[in-house]
């Protein structure tokens, strides 16, 4: 197979904005589009302050500034990128069904069969088609279907090439990536296609780092990896609610289970929650696959952890309402963050969400702080719960950027993302502006217990009595 000279992505979310900004960087002689029909995000990336792309990530705006109009291109021209294009990422949005069969289970996989049947449409010449996007095993397969009955007797060549990058540290993840996973069909011009997306990931990883397997098992792996990570999260919070109705102590415990080189130390930190948009959908879909095989037993067991992370949102909003004498109704409860963690702007399944939607459920009057995300994005966030009306919302949650001033008055804080500043304080002047008995809920950690006690506020860390 001739090598790669011309990639063309659709998408241009937090998956496709990235990877392809890092390929364009490591790869100067291959021209990279990335392609979306949202003419607003397109504009975005393609602005001249670097510091309003649509994604906010640490190392992004720095790549994006050295190879945009060089071998980075940002366009609406969908059909065009896709005609020129001989590797087509599809990285669009497969949210979890929020209608129909699989409701609130299964992926939505509208916009993946759109895609399909859109290059199905375009393409006159031979093309290999990589799903980035987090998919349900066995969607390969659906859109090798709708591309081979086209009728245009061009070949397509699918590859499954699963992300697996955290965000707020993805340009870090892609550049030093653990492995890279590519599936495809074991036939010799499937093993063409994995070699020519092997050679653009080998510009700067090395080899024995990528993966090639077949296509159910890259698919699998995927959701399997973010299943085992999010079990963790989910074991140590379960834990961080015994510890708080006796004297242990989560990070104590965290440390000693820990350094056990079986277990080792990662993803042990309990917190509010988990969110994100792989960890809950991911294991979503490995439920309603386990199911759809009649594998009941295997899909309870996954539910769990799910299950485990909805209590730990749930027991902090109670530990809040609890704890302001059981009526919050027309108290100041200031939420000190809104991104599902820090560094990054995305909101996706954030733990402050549902406790925020908690709280307002109970009438308090809230007022937010966070550094990166928008007063649109946590309204957007609310209003889709459906909960309250957009005009209820609007009256009850109010947000702010002088997250100090604010506290004037305030009954309560709660920290639900680990943004650094927040540790960076004066949370003396803080206390002396509130209403006391000043409460503080630290749903991640963040703050030492002793400092805060002397201060004089009602101090509540998650994993401690």
């Amino acid at each position: 197979m001739k090598s790669i000279t011309k990639i063309c992505c659709i998408g241009a979310g937090y998956v496709g904005g990235p990877t392809m900004s890092v390929i364009a960087k490591q790869c100067p002689e291959i021209q990279v589009t990335v392609v979306d029909i949202n003419k607003d995000r397109i504009d975005q990336w393609n602005t001249n302050d670097l510091d309003t792309l649509p994604i906010y990530e640490p190392g992004l705006k720095e790549i994006v500034a050295e190879r945009r109009g060089k071998n980075l291109f940002f366009s609406t021209e969908v059909d065009k990128a896709i005609d020129e294009a001989q590797m087509i990422f599809i990285s669009v949005n497969t949210p979890t069904k929020t209608y129909g069969k699989g409701k609130g289970q299964a992926a939505d996989l509208k916009f993946i069969e759109l895609c399909a049947r859109n290059i199905a449409k375009v393409a006159k010449d031979d093309k290999i088609v990589v799903e980035k996007s987090t998919l349900p095993v066995r969607t390969a397969q659906a859109i090798q279907n709708i591309l081979d009955n086209t009728g245009n007797s061009v070949n397509f060549e699918i590859l499954s090439n699963p992300e697996f990058l955290a965000e707020g540290t993805a340009i870090e993840d892609l550049i030093h990536a653990d492995r890279v996973l590519i599936g495809g069909n074991d036939t010799p011009s499937g093993q063409a296609a994995k070699d020519a997306l092997s050679a653009v990931y080998e510009h700067w990883l090395p080899k024995e780092r990528i993966l090639q397997t077949n296509v159910w098992s890259s698919e699998l792996s995927k959701l399997v990896a973010n299943a085992f990570l999010a079990q963790r999260v989910s074991s140590i919070n379960t834990i961080s609610a015994l510890c708080e109705k006796t004297d242990a102590n989560i990070q104590e415990i965290s440390r000693a289970i820990g350094f056990d080189s079986r277990i080792g130390p990662k993803f042990l930190n309990a917190s509010v929650g988990f969110g994100g948009s792989c960890f809950q959908k991911d294991i979503l879909n490995l439920v309603y696959i386990a199911r759809s095989y009649g594998l009941n037993e295997v899909a309870d067991y996954w539910e769990q952890v799910i299950i485990a992370n909805d209590y730990q949102k749930s027991r902090f909003a109670e530990n809040i309402i609890s704890s302001l004498y059981n009526t919050i109704s027309g108290k100041k409860i200031i939420i000190y963050g809104w991104a599902f963690k820090k560094d990054t702007n995305d909101t996706r399944e954030s733990a402050a969400i549902a406790v925020a939607d908690a709280l307002l459920e109970e009438r308090a009057e809230i007022i937010v702080y966070d550094p990166k995300v928008s007063e649109e994005r946590i309204y957007a966030d609310l209003d889709y719960l459906n909960t309250r009306s957009p005009e209820e919302n609007r009256r009850l949650l109010k947000v702010t950027n002088t997250p100090i001033e604010v506290t004037k008055e305030a009954h309560a804080i709660a920290i639900l993302t680990e943004w650094d500043e927040f540790k960076t304080y004066d949370w003396k002047t803080i206390y002396e502006q509130m209403l006391k008995p000043a409460f503080v809920f630290d749903g991640r950690r963040l703050l030492d217990s002793a400092t805060m006690e002397t201060i004089g506020f009602n101090y509540y860390k998650i994993g401690q009595s």
